[in-house]
């Protein structure tokens, strides 16, 4: 039904609405819509609905209170003038059953009740029988009550009128209340969010089970974003080791550490970021504001937990839609924050990078200028300093300071390389892949041991193998001076097995049996490095 306001302009309760999106600036895919709203005051409801700004502009009030809103609102359309703005269609169909569902009718108790909870209003009215409790909520529908049950003395009940019947919900508080998933402040709105969640999912079950059929996704959102720039080059590369430079005496041969595997390297260097696959990492969110789905553009409904946000991305779907959403997560560094303990395929799709700036920037210093410090990676430097160059890269990412004028001791940032691999929430061996190399080290035949090696790599994710190649390519490089270093591949094996590799979820003497298994997994990859990678 159409009405006109005061200002005059005609708008529709069911009118689409639209969200802009930018296909070269993912960072800022959903800035306009979430600007806009944020400028918004009453006047703001035309855009919510229609998506018109220009309709937003004409029928805003011309009051002096309002005329900075004004201005702002019309500086906005500049944001919306882009040559690649595709604004797609957001749905309304469950917005309007949202607005339609059943308000809620507290029932209270016009006797004092003996034993109310504390975290109980009027509407608990005590031990009363579920026939009681449906002859008291047969006037109105969204009329709710709380009971003590009879069955079970002690526990209560939600008793709710919906659909012409009283239903009844086990009803819980640890602090909030809930009868599922969701936790609520206060019973008034656990009931709100309940009748708007089986209105909803009464009115609409079967246009529900079809919502991911014809994703907005595909055409006009998410996957337009993901044109990953070209990869940063943080530092220049020695042209005697294509995957770091060389060290700084002469006596080591560099001919003799160019392996066949690092000529190989010179050849597949690209300065293109691979394009690793990642999954969203979502969590359940609760909007303020109308929100949409940005996988089937569909309204996300109810009051609190309407949907899952994921936290590397800020992608914004139903639940159920976050089933069937592709693996393409571009990880925005407004999210990522820090990057000790963060999962390694976010960080470097958030740098845009093949491998971690820690990893690069840590074994290119160390190639510089220690290769031959005896004991490298197995003496620790001080455990406060190597802090500091945690911190430093948490804070300034690649810009950070880890060069001899501010960390003399080589020993300092071999301690915060490692460090980095062990802070991994998934290891650079992940969970999955780690039984397969267990095995792999158990085997005795040298030609069976390899192929199963080369097969285990094939399990890591793309980010991890990348750099698992380029650690292992150091490494080499490491034991070429081990006259001077005094570490061998044997050596940098018990420092790296268990840096590398934790064991999931096993018992203590399981995980301490696979100690000697992680030394051979990482001295094989060492020892094969220019024929496994």
């Amino acid at each position: 039904m159409a009405t006109t306001g005061q200002s005059g302009c005609e708008s529709e309760s069911h009118v689409l609405f639209s969200s802009p999106r930018y296909t070269d600036k993912p960072q800022a895919r959903f800035a306009p819509r979430r600007f806009l709203a944020s400028q918004l005051d009453s006047g703001g409801v035309f855009f919510f609905l229609t998506g018109d700004l220009n309709l937003l502009i004409n029928c805003w009030p011309s009051s002096s209170s309002s005329s900075s809103s004004h201005q702002r609102i019309k500086m906005a359309l500049n944001v919306f003038d882009h040559d690649e703005y595709r604004p797609p269609v957001w749905k309304s169909y469950l917005y309007q059953l949202q607005q339609e569902a059943p308000h809620p009718r507290r029932l209270t108790c016009t006797c004092e009740v003996n034993n109310r909870p504390k975290y109980y209003g009027r509407e608990y009215h005590g031990m009363i029988s579920r026939e009681e409790a449906d002859q008291s909520l047969s006037q109105a529908e969204g009329s709710y009550l709380i009971r003590e049950s009879q069955r079970q003395p002690g526990t209560y009940t939600l008793a709710l009128r919906f659909g012409n019947q009283t239903r009844n919900f086990r009803l819980y508080h640890d602090g909030k209340h809930f009868v599922g998933e969701k936790r609520f402040e206060s019973i008034h709105d656990l009931v709100t969010d309940g009748l708007i969640t089986l209105y909803i999912e009464t009115k609409a079950a079967e246009y529900i089970a079809k919502m991911t059929i014809n994703p907005i996704y595909e055409h006009v959102g998410y996957t337009t974003l993901n044109q990953e720039p070209t990869l940063k080059k943080h530092l220049p590369l020695s042209p005697q080791a294509p995957d770091g430079p060389a060290p700084a005496k002469d006596d080591c041969n560099a001919e003799e550490r160019l392996t066949s595997l690092v000529r190989r390297a010179t050849l597949r260097e690209s300065d293109l970021a691979p394009k690793y696959e990642k999954v969203h990492n979502f969590k359940v969110h609760t909007f303020r504001g109308p929100h949409w789905c940005e996988y089937c553009a569909n309204f996300m409904w109810g009051l609190i937990a309407q949907g899952v946000k994921c936290a590397d991305c800020g992608l914004n779907v139903h639940k159920q839609c976050s089933k069937v959403v592709p693996n393409d997560c571009q990880p925005d560094l407004r999210h990522v924050k820090k990057v000790y303990s963060c999962d390694l395929t976010t960080l470097v799709k958030a740098h845009n990078a093949k491998r971690p700036m820690v990893v690069d920037m840590c074994i290119q210093e160390i190639e510089a200028r220690g290769l031959e410090s005896e004991g490298l990676y197995r003496i620790s430097g001080f455990s406060e300093l190597i802090e500091d160059v945690k911190l430093a890269f948490d804070r300034d990412g690649e810009k950070a300071d880890i060069s001899s004028n501010t960390y003399e001791d080589i020993n300092i940032i071999a301690g915060a390389l490692k460090l980095y691999f062990r802070e991994l929430p998934i290891p650079l061996i992940t969970y999955d892949a780690y039984p397969h190399f267990i095995e792999t080290a158990k085997i005795s035949d040298p030609e069976k041991r390899l192929e199963s090696l080369n097969e285990a790599l094939k399990l890591l994710p793309p980010a991890h193998c990348e750099s698992l190649r380029y650690l292992m390519g150091h490494l080499k490089r490491v034991t070429q001076c081990q006259k001077e270093n005094l570490m061998p591949s044997e050596n940098l094996g018990i420092v790296f097995g268990p840096t590398l590799m934790r064991a999931p979820d096993l018992d203590a003497m399981t995980a301490l049996n696979d100690i000697r298994y992680q030394r051979l997994v990482v001295e094989m990859l060492i020892t094969n490095e220019d024929v496994l990678f």
